[in-house]
């Protein structure tokens, strides 16, 4: 009776051991949180209207252009694990018919990284959040 006792205060630590290691942190916190967020989604913006290649996608009105950086905002923290919620449309429903292509797709990938650069994000959590923006590229550009 006493093995039995002391076997299940074993396993009782042993299991309680497992539950306090620490979850990993996501890369919303490895990045720095939403405000770091906010400056990838606006340096992003910022390449991607200066570039004449995008100008396509320009007509729209101040409010329109305000709520769509909400979006991103919103998106990108929720898909890096924050606690943000996307509430806006599907992405091929947002960008079908656009005729976005292959190269415009990697130019939008070169505006990511460079607003990544611009908040200083490098190495694996540069690497890990490009290929998180690049998940959404079935979605956005067309064959």
């Amino acid at each position: 009776m006493r093995c039995v006792v002391v076997l299940l205060a074993v396993m009782s630590l042993a299991g309680s051991a497992v539950l306090a290691q620490p979850k990993p942190a996501s890369l919303y916190e490895r990045v720095g949180r939403y405000d770091t967020i906010a400056v990838i989604a606006d340096e992003y913006l910022k390449g991607l209207r200066a570039d004449p290649k995008f100008a396509r996608f320009a007509g729209r009105g101040a409010d329109s252009l305000k709520r769509g950086r909400q979006l991103l905002k919103d998106q990108l923290c929720a898909m890096a694990g924050g606690p943000c919620s996307y509430v806006g449309r599907d992405m091929k429903t947002v960008h079908g018919g656009l005729g976005i292509n292959a190269q415009e797709w990697h130019a939008n990938m070169d505006y990511m990284a460079a607003a990544l650069d611009k908040a200083s994000i490098k190495g694996a959590e540069k690497a890990e959040f490009l290929k998180m923006v690049d998940t959404l590229k079935p979605e956005i550009a067309e064959k």
